[in-house]
């Protein structure tokens, strides 16, 4: 069992940052950050995979990025830039039998998996 715990969310000013964090139990393996926003679809954020490479969705590339501290067990999605637009709930995704993938790989199986472990989420609300 994965469990996957988020924080970090708030409300901030269009240009402003915000970190989001994800304690999990074990992560060796594909995770990433989605977001859905009132009356959208949820989509892909940003991915990790084992190696640590990772892959972005091109609406936040170059102002998000994903990263893990295998020290604090913990998975961080740096938004800086941040606009209205990238107002949404965030969620951790991690999937188990996904291991030793590349970024790009787990970018595109996380999207469709059935079997993902989900945070809880957390609101992010950019104000311009």
């Amino acid at each position: 069992q994965v469990q996957l715990v988020e924080s970090g969310g708030g409300s901030v000013q269009a240009g402003g940052s915000l970190r989001l964090s994800c304690a999990a139990s074990v992560y060796r393996f594909c995770m990433g950050w989605f977001r859905q926003a009132p009356g959208k679809e949820r989509e892909g954020v940003a991915a990790i995979g084992s190696d640590g490479s990772t892959r972005y969705a091109d609406s936040v590339k170059g102002r998000f990025t994903i990263s893990k501290d295998f020290a604090k067990n913990t998975l961080y999605l740096q938004m800086n830039s941040l606009a209205p637009e990238d107002t949404a709930v965030y969620y951790c995704a991690a999937n188990p039998s996904l291991r030793g993938f590349s970024g790009g790989y787990c970018w595109t199986t996380l999207s469709a998996a059935a079997d993902n472990y989900w945070g809880q989420g957390t609101q992010v609300t950019v104000s311009s």
